[in-house]
């Protein structure tokens, strides 16, 4: 897993570094992985046009002596001092020393860069840029040289991703001691590009992650294959109640990803029958209420599916159960009607809204989607999914997980429906309701990934991807 930690837990951890070290000790490691970085992105150092971008306090400071290494190196540096009285002396120091030059904006030669250094604002920035800093941002974007953010790109907050107003859009971000929250969450998650964790010793000094990531080999281990003692029964059962007349194709979507994943047996117990029957012969099909469909040890509840009396009716039985339960699309609008029924339950619930959904049962999602999450999820005692752009999973007890795997492709009808099946067939295993739903997530982009190597992709090619993907992610591990 890779953690995900706050601005507030970094800055401790530094503090408690320092109480033993030299005072410069963690900005000399952070500007010689940055260097060491940057010159790995290059190719080269020896006559390569390097603008600097310097604010006040430590961040402009990491990137002076990011600078003064590259300047030794060869590189031609230039430095743009947003506040001259209060820049890193330190810092300056070493860049003069080193040969590289301090200019202002109009000579900094933005249009001929070949590497563009973000040291506007740090980890302690909040708010929107200010106009000095926001118009060279602006002329930076507009050159050709590399966007390489310093530990992150200015504007963007650390902890919640929120973008108030101008931000640098980093094409690569190297990052000090621990992934912070905004890097991968929200509108921050769209300025950081490439991620460069370099370790400047926080490790041990660092607490519990504020969040965490799934890598593939976590996954990897939940999708592991059958032995010699398993059968269909102890591969996990998912039951299914999806699709109706209208919408046959959730039905057909969410079993078939149900299938694919890897559970030993899917039932159905929907109203699109004869579309699941004829896409999916081996699924067991049901008629009737969800109660006759036979042992199921997950269900999932509400793609296409409907609102009416009926859909409700059968949504009160499901969740009257003491099974797993995922709740998706129709079946959220009718717990915002009905919230009493996920308030009331002891057994494991996911939700999987997207920000819409959330906003009905929730309120509106705003700019903290981490704690957007974990507020829905203490308010029902469930585990909430918000889908987005970087999906984040949240529990009542606060355990927190955002994605780091998927495509835009992925913006497209259907392919909901197929995430509501695989994290149904990862729940129906006893996998803890949150977990299930992060490993869930990873798994739905990386073969939205793998679909999209071939072009616009359609919800149907997630399905069809499926086994690849878990193959491939199982290969990863190995």
């Amino acid at each position: 897993m890779i953690g995900l930690f706050s601005a507030a837990q970094v800055r401790a951890a530094e503090q408690q570094v320092l109480a033993g070290a030299r005072p410069d000790v963690l900005m000399q490691r952070a500007a010689t992985g940055l260097a060491t970085t940057c010159l790995g992105l290059l190719g080269r150092a020896h006559g390569v046009r390097v603008v600097l971008l310097v604010g006040s306090g430590d961040n402009g400071g990491d990137a002076l002596l990011a600078g003064a290494r590259l300047a030794a190196r060869g590189a031609q540096v230039r430095a743009v001092l947003l506040d001259p009285e209060r820049a890193h002396a330190a810092g300056l120091g070493a860049l003069r020393r080193a040969g590289g030059r301090v200019v202002d904006a109009d000579a900094a030669g933005l249009e001929r860069a070949d590497l563009v250094l973000d040291g506007i604002v740090g980890i302690g920035g909040s708010g929107p840029l200010r106009p000095a800093a926001g118009e060279l941002v602006r002329r930076a974007t507009a050159g050709p040289g590399l966007l390489v953010a310093v530990d992150v790109p200015s504007g963007v907050d650390a902890d919640t991703g929120e973008v108030p107003g101008e931000a640098f859009p980093a094409q690569h971000t190297v990052t000090f001691g621990a992934v912070k929250p905004g890097l991968v969450v929200g509108a921050g998650r769209g300025r950081s590009g490439t991620l460069h964790l370099v370790d400047i010793g926080l490790a041990d000094a660092l607490p519990a992650p504020d969040a965490v990531q799934l890598t593939d080999a976590d996954v990897a281990g939940h999708l592991e294959a059958p032995d010699a003692e398993d059968d269909k029964y102890s591969r996990g059962v998912v039951g299914v109640l999806a699709g109706s007349a209208t919408y046959p194709g959730a039905g057909v979507l969410c079993t078939g990803a149900a299938l694919r994943t890897r559970p030993g047996l899917v039932r159905y117990a929907g109203t699109a029958a004869d579309g699941v029957r004829a896409a999916w012969p081996e699924v067991i099909v049901t008629a009737g209420r969800p109660g006759d469909a036979g042992r199921v040890q997950a269900w999932v509840v509400g793609p296409g599916m409907g609102t009416d009396d009926d859909a409700l009716s059968v949504l009160r039985e499901v969740l009257a159960t003491d099974l797993p339960v995922v709740l998706d699309a129709d079946a959220l609008t009718l717990l915002s009607q009905h919230r009493e029924l996920v308030g009331d339950r002891s057994a494991p619930t996911v939700l999987t809204p997207h920000d819409r959904e959330f906003a009905r049962v929730f309120g509106e999602v705003g700019t903290d989607r981490l704690a957007a999450a974990r507020r829905g999820a203490a308010d029902l005692g469930c585990t909430v999914l918000l889908k987005g752009e970087a999906t984040v999973v949240a529990d009542a007890a606060g355990s927190t997980f955002v994605n780091g795997t998927g495509t835009p492709w992925l913006a497209t009808a259907g392919t909901g429906d197929v995430l509501a099946g695989i994290l149904g067939a990862v729940l129906a295993t006893g996998v803890p309701a949150a977990e299930a739903a992060a490993v869930a997530a990873h798994l739905h982009g990386r073969a939205g990934q793998l679909a999209a190597e071939r072009g616009p992709l359609i919800a149907g090619d997630l399905v069809r991807r499926l086994p690849e993907t878990v193959a491939r992610l199982r290969g990863s591990a190995a």
